[in-house]
């Protein structure tokens, strides 16, 4: 199999060369861009199982790049992990809700980051074994290419918002807390479980007419997240 192709994006050549180099110890095949431009460049241009982008960037900056990728249907998919000096809170939800799979804070450990990495590609590369169709109302959930469609247009879901909706929608009538979806989605990630609702809320925004009343992703308050058994 292959070597997964990584870029890394960081204008800082100290944090490339170190997350390169720990990278390559893995496995992995590495190339790196110093700006947003060039970096959008080599995707378009050429493959990458996925991307490790910094939040600012000289021209096009980290969120900017991560939005242009995440909302164009054949970058879509790719995984993407934040890494920023920037560590507070708004930033972390902001990056996520825009599409990135996750975040990590500058100073970090390589070893976390590393793991980190290969627990968004498992997540990225795992799908269903069987092969059929989910349907919720007007949405359509397929089990064989990994794709949510609504009124036979497709959606542009990250791979984490695509399992928690097949593990919603699998169990339909039943409620589910912020850590039985953490066990289920993230599994041994270290992950804040404020990340479900960050990511529910952006599951919403894509399948969703009105996200401040939804239809499929229920909120039960003070319990948590479901969807009705009769839809």
């Amino acid at each position: 199999m292959p070597a997964k192709k990584v870029l890394v994006v960081d204008d800082e050549p100290d944090i490339v060369e170190l997350v390169s180099y720990n990278l390559r110890k893995e496995g992995f095949d590495v190339s790196s861009a110093s700006d947003g431009e060039e970096a959008l460049v080599k995707i378009r241009k050429g493959h990458y199982d996925f991307l490790i982008l910094d939040l600012m960037l000289p021209g096009i900056q980290g969120m900017e790049l991560c939005r242009i990728l995440k909302n164009d249907p054949k970058t879509s998919n790719l995984p993407i992990i934040m890494l920023t000096a920037k560590g507070e809170e708004v930033d972390r939800i902001l990056g996520l809700e825009i599409g990135a799979d996750d975040y990590i804070a500058k100073p970090f450990s390589p070893r976390e980051l590393v793991a980190r990495v290969k627990a968004v590609l498992r997540r990225s590369d795992e799908k269903p074994a069987v092969t059929r169709i989910i349907r919720l109302g007007d949405l359509s959930i397929d089990m064989e290419t990994y794709t949510v469609s609504k009124d036979d247009k497709p959606l542009s879901l990250s791979s984490t918002e695509f399992k928690l909706l097949v593990y919603l929608a699998e169990r339909k009538g039943k409620i589910f807390s912020r850590d039985q979806l953490l066990d289920a989605i993230w599994r041994d990630e270290a992950v804040e479980p404020r990340t479900v609702d960050v990511h529910i809320r952006r599951l919403r925004t894509q399948i969703e007419d009105d996200p401040a009343r939804p239809r499929y992703v229920k909120t039960r308050r003070g319990i948590g997240y479901y969807v009705e058994k009769d839809i």
